[in-house]
């Protein structure tokens, strides 16, 4: 069973290595030492974040029904898009106003790994095997 949020999150993380060497390679020398930290943070979440994705991937893979596990993908990679994408934008143009983008993104990742909490913790109350089984004794 494919998951679309596996193949989101690897597509990120080869983005993210490939931005990476972009800013440690083209970058150092054209922007300011300042921009290119902004720069590195956007990689840095953005690497996380893929990661993140494609744990979201596995797990919807085991529980393809869940809407919690759904939203939260999307929404993490909405935020490595708004997040990421405004501070690379941002480093390379220093165009401040872009910086008022870069917040809605860091809410999409709060909201994403929220639902993944309480996907897991939904999944952990609602399991069978959750439930400890009592032991039946004759001579009890």
């Amino acid at each position: 069973m494919s998951s679309i949020f596996v193949l989101l999150g690897a597509i990120s993380a080869l983005v993210g290595v490939a931005c990476g060497a972009f800013g440690a390679h083209a970058l150092k020398q054209a922007i300011s030492p300042e921009l290119l930290s902004v720069y590195q943070t956007g990689v840095n979440y953005q690497m996380w974040h893929a990661l993140g994705l494609l744990v979201i991937g596995v797990f919807h893979q085991q529980a393809p029904a869940s809407k919690l596990l759904a939203w939260a993908g999307w929404l993490m990679f909405v935020g490595i898009l708004l997040f990421s994408g405004s501070l690379y934008i941002l480093a390379v143009s220093d165009e401040k106003a872009l910086g008022m983008i870069t917040p809605v993104g860091g809410v999409c990742f709060l909201i994403a790994w929220l639902l993944v909490a309480l996907s897991a913790r939904k999944k952990n109350l609602s399991s069978p095997s959750a439930v400890p089984k009592k032991k039946h004794s004759r001579y009890h």
